[in-house]
């Protein structure tokens, strides 16, 4: 019951992972044998199983966070960045809480002046001029206070010549007020202008299909761009999230390899005006080159992409991102055409952009179809002299080997005749 309730909990445990996808097998705990052979065989199948997580999800986050960070003093050292990645609701509070602290603060030193030059005792007397017209406690000083830095003006408190103290604090609030305007105003311009939110219109498609195109065995995936305005300079990368294991027996988790999508041709520069399809050939430099349909499911692999280019109407570089793992690979498939010809312009039917029909392919890896391709044809130093050549040769092995034929049957003849005689 003790063992039962403990494989329980293991369960219970993996069931609450979040951004779960393909199973990886895990070596079970060491039990005694007694307690293996007790244990519920369902139980134990799902136990050796666990789910795995995404390096970067389908919105293109990645799945990372980062743990036991000591030197947290750099975030400080670059405030602006590190308000900028705020969330918005921390980034609307400091915003507040600034502004705030700032003329509470400034209203506290104005009110300190006139409470020091006795202004206060003397409110109402039209023969004593005070450091601020008609200041009359602390919620004057700070309405005071919020006028002068944000350059308001009404009018009805305003600084007198006979301050000294006060026109130098009015100069030091003037100056350090326009460095907040600017330092706020400046981080709230870039959180909402952000190119993030640009690359919300940037799509993949839900699958990746692996089928032939042009007699090779291709790995392909789509994106569009959903906006009329067009991303400048966009370019393509893909890489190959896969832990590995060096010859030295380094083990290396999430490694990343570079996957070809046009590197050496330029085909990576995209003109992203209408939706295209990404193609790697699958050669002898692919990570894919030995694998096949029945080994592809088996396969603990992620495909990372990143579609890369500025803005057009702001300028700013934007980075959208996706990924696909083995499940979401199809092998045999294609991707149903979305662009059609009207009268005078081209239609994109984004209703058929994540949708794929069947094709025939092979189930073979692309090294296999090579290994087959090179067996199939001829040597290209074949030649009709070498044909009749090796015809010759066979033709002089044949009457060699029916003369040794006929040299035995004649001793076995011979033998016969000298046994008769004796």
């Amino acid at each position: 019951y003790f063992l039962f309730s403990m494989a329980a909990n293991v369960l219970e445990e993996d069931s609450m992972e979040q951004d779960i996808e393909s199973p990886v097998t895990i070596h079970q705990p060491k039990l005694p044998k007694q307690a293996r052979e007790d244990l519920p065989k369902n139980i134990s199948k799902e136990c050796a199983k666990r789910k795995i997580q995404r390096y970067v999800r389908k919105d293109g986050k990645c799945n990372v966070h980062h743990g036991n960070v000591r030197e947290t003093y750099r975030y400080l050292t670059d405030i602006f960045t590190t308000l900028v990645d705020l969330k918005w609701r921390f980034n609307l509070l400091i915003f507040v809480m600034v502004y705030t602290v700032t003329w509470l603060f400034f209203g506290m030193i104005w009110w300190l002046i006139a409470y020091m030059r006795g202004d206060m005792d003397h409110i109402g007397d039209s023969t004593w001029t005070p450091c601020v017209s008609n200041l009359n406690g602390f919620v004057s000083a700070f309405l005071f206070s919020i006028e002068t830095e944000t350059t308001i003006g009404y009018g009805y408190r305003v600084i007198t010549d006979k301050c000294p103290e006060g026109i130098i604090l009015l100069l030091v609030q003037s100056v350090l007020g326009s460095i907040v305007n600017a330092f706020m105003v400046g981080c709230m311009f870039v959180k909402i202008s952000q190119p993030k939110k640009r690359a919300e219109t940037l799509v993949f498609s839900t699958n990746a299909v692996i089928s032939m195109r042009d007699g090779k065995l291709c790995l392909m995936f789509r994106v569009g761009d959903l906006r009329n305005s067009h991303i400048v300079e966009a370019s393509i990368r893909a890489k190959l999230i896969k832990s590995k294991q060096t010859k030295e027996g380094e083990f290396i988790p999430l490694n990343q390899t570079d996957i070809n999508v046009g590197y050496y041709t330029g085909d990576d520069r995209l003109f992203l005006v209408s939706p295209l399809i990404i193609s790697h050939e699958i050669n002898q430099q692919s990570p894919f080159w030995e694998i096949s349909k029945a080994q592809l499911p088996k396969e603990e692999l992620e495909i990372v992409v990143i579609l890369e280019g500025m803005v057009e109407a702001t300028g700013m570089t934007c980075q959208a991102r996706s990924s696909y793992i083995t499940s979401e690979i199809l092998w045999g498939y294609r991707f149903t055409p979305v662009l059609t010809l009207e009268d005078g312009f081209y239609e994109v039917d984004y209703n058929s952009f994540h949708e794929t029909y069947e094709t025939n392919t092979p189930v073979h890896s692309a090294k296999e179809l090579a290994e087959m391709a090179s067996r199939a044809e001829l040597p290209l130093t074949w030649s009709v002299s070498s044909k009749l050549d090796q015809h010759a040769e066979l033709e002089t092995e044949e009457e060699e080997k029916n003369q040794e034929d006929q040299n035995e049957r004649n001793g076995d003849v011979a033998n016969l005749e000298n046994e008769s005689k004796v």
